[in-house]
């Protein structure tokens, strides 16, 4: 085997220690099994639904084709991990906005150590449990008008199912982080959407053979607007800010430490994919009331009605695309600002900095520094912000403008997602390469 001198070991060394390296292969087969577990788990199948009725009711809707792109196909299988790991993403996000808001919780994650992190873990199990049965609930609701014997049992057993099928998912995730390489959850909506692309690649080059050389250059001009995303979205994934930083010299007994450089990273884009998500959300929330709503008469009728215009009018396929994208790209920069501030405390960092003796050239310690850090950080927040709007309206826009509808639900936080989790775990396995390189050099 090859080792390489520099840093980031080299692919050959990479893939070497990947097939003969007895920890790091197992790590790897315990990740792709459960992979493959769950993924076989989204097509055991929820008894007693009418599927022909079902799928041609479910055709033309763009949630569902949104919210399925994310279930790996099990919402529109109604298997019984249709709503796989969402629930508890959505709970992690809960107790992420719960963390900020409440001290006692904040207390638990800065202070506790890794007893107070265990405490928050298994809080959001629970939040978990109640999201998984909520949407549950609302799920079987709806396909209650698909059963061949619909009625309280029915109800009831798929509300157990789903519920179940979601706690199964969380605890296969938790057992990915733990046993495997990678973050679970993330690895599990990577491999969903991963799952999806064969049927969605399919039906575009379907609608490329079908339609003539003008049909295929419109497809390779999607493709292509889709290409020059994903290199924009390694490049700012990858971007971040130095801030140089100068450890003051001090001395611990005998020994004297000199001053030394080294510099605080900030990431360009904070909130990752979570804005897109937050923005999807509150765009999509009008339409699924109103899918829940159909069919009602009195005032949830009319509220039916309500809904059904606004989702309309703010919808990419709807008369004002205009305010699809006007919407969706204020709501993305909306939400960038107010999960940075979540997850960055320019505050915390210079209280920090303080403690650990250290400083930034030029700029004074205590409010000082916090204030610098905060534009600082604001100036990359709207540049992030910017790129994030970028990103999730030019597929929608290009898609639109050509009529090719094929790639409905592959939209730009599938493409963060992919890209995203795809580098942290090359990172995660560079990362482990590295340590038996150095434990390799300690032995001789």
């Amino acid at each position: 085997m090859v080792v390489s001198r520099d840093k980031t070991p080299t692919a050959q060394e990479t893939f070497a220690q990947m097939a003969q390296a007895a920890g790091l292969r197992g790590r790897l087969l315990v990740t792709l099994g459960l992979l493959i577990l769950v993924r076989l788990g989204v097509y055991i199948p929820i008894p007693g639904i009418d599927r022909a009725k079902f799928l041609e009711d479910i055709g033309n809707s763009p949630l569902i084709g949104f919210l399925d792109v994310f279930s790996g196909g099990g919402l529109s299988a109604l298997g019984i991990f249709a709503l796989g790991i969402l629930p508890f993403i959505n709970a992690s996000i809960i107790m992420q906005l719960l963390t900020a808001a409440l001290p006692s919780l904040e207390n638990l994650q800065k202070n506790e150590g890794e007893a107070g992190r265990r405490k928050i873990s298994q809080i959001t199990r629970y939040v978990t449990v109640g999201w998984a049965s909520l949407q549950s609930i609302m799920l079987a609701t709806w396909i209650q008008s698909f059963a061949l014997e619909p009625g309280p049992v029915f109800f009831v057993e798929t509300v157990l199912a789903f519920t179940a099928g979601s706690m199964f998912v969380m605890w296969v995730s938790e057992l990915i982080t733990e046993r495997g390489i990678g973050n679970g959850a993330s690895l599990l909506i990577f491999v969903n959407i991963v799952a999806v692309l064969p049927t969605i690649l399919g039906n575009t080059i379907d609608v490329a053979q079908q339609g003539g050389r003008e049909e295929i250059a419109k497809v390779i001009i999607l493709l292509l607007a889709f290409l020059m995303m994903i290199v924009g979205i390694v490049f700012v994934q990858e971007g971040s800010r130095r801030i140089p930083i100068i450890s003051a010299r001090r001395q611990v007994g005998r020994r004297l430490y000199r001053e030394r450089s080294n510099y605080l990273p900030l990431r360009l884009n904070q909130g990752g994919v979570m804005p897109i998500i937050f923005a999807s959300a509150m765009l999509f929330l009008p339409a699924s009331l109103a899918q829940f709503t159909q069919g009602k008469e009195g005032f949830l009728g009319q509220l039916h009605e309500g809904l059904n215009q606004f989702s309309n009018y703010i919808s990419i396929n709807g008369p004002t695309p205009w305010a699809y994208v006007l919407v969706f790209f204020t709501l993305i920069v909306f939400f960038s600002y107010f999960y940075a501030s979540l997850i960055v405390n320019p505050v915390d960092m210079s209280q920090n900095l303080k403690k650990m003796g250290s400083s930034i050239p030029g700029i004074r310690p205590g409010k000082a520094t916090s204030e610098y850090l905060e534009r600082t950080i604001n100036r990359l927040t709207f540049l992030g912000a910017m790129f994030l709007g970028i990103v999730s309206t030019v597929p929608t826009a290009v898609e639109s403008l050509l009529g090719i509808q094929t790639l409905r639900g592959l939209g730009a936080t599938s493409l963060l997602i992919l890209v995203g989790v795809a580098i942290d775990t090359a990172k995660q396995i560079q990362t482990y390469v590295i340590s038996q390189r150095y434990e390799g050099m300690v032995k001789q």
